[in-house]
């Protein structure tokens, strides 16, 4: 996960911090692999876009985080959040992949379909 994070987050230049969330108790989130500032240390499932992530299996891309009321501000500066699930053959729902922008509308959903894609051919295969 490690690895992942870093290519990614040096891959462009919108992303100021980029991370796994990873599932470590039933219904809570723990702060994994990252690059850029602090993380949240902990979220539950029924907190914030990573939380409504987790609980639903669907990726979420907001514009503007202000305008999300469930929205948590790990950084006074992100402007617009991206997040998708983290789903492994065996064990279901994993992780979480948040990305976080300090500039507004900094996302799509070719850069959603593109993380999906990445994820998926790593972590949503069988592991003998």
């Amino acid at each position: 996960m490690a690895t992942i994070v870093c290519e990614i987050h040096n891959s462009d230049d919108r992303f100021d911090w980029t991370g796994f969330y990873r599932v470590t108790e039933p219904r809570v989130l723990k702060v994994g692999p990252y690059q850029g500032g602090h993380g949240c240390l902990r979220i539950p499932f029924n907190r914030g876009i990573c939380g409504k992530v987790a609980s639903t299996g669907k990726p979420y891309l907001i514009n503007d985080v202000s305008s999300v009321q469930n929205h948590i501000a790990c950084s006074p500066t992100t402007k617009s959040e991206l997040v998708v699930p983290v789903f492994n053959g065996v064990k279901g729902l994993i992780a979480v992949l948040d990305i976080d922008s300090d500039l507004p509308a900094a996302f799509n959903a070719d850069d959603t379909n593109g993380l999906l894609k990445i994820i998926n051919s790593i972590f949503s295969r069988d592991i003998m």
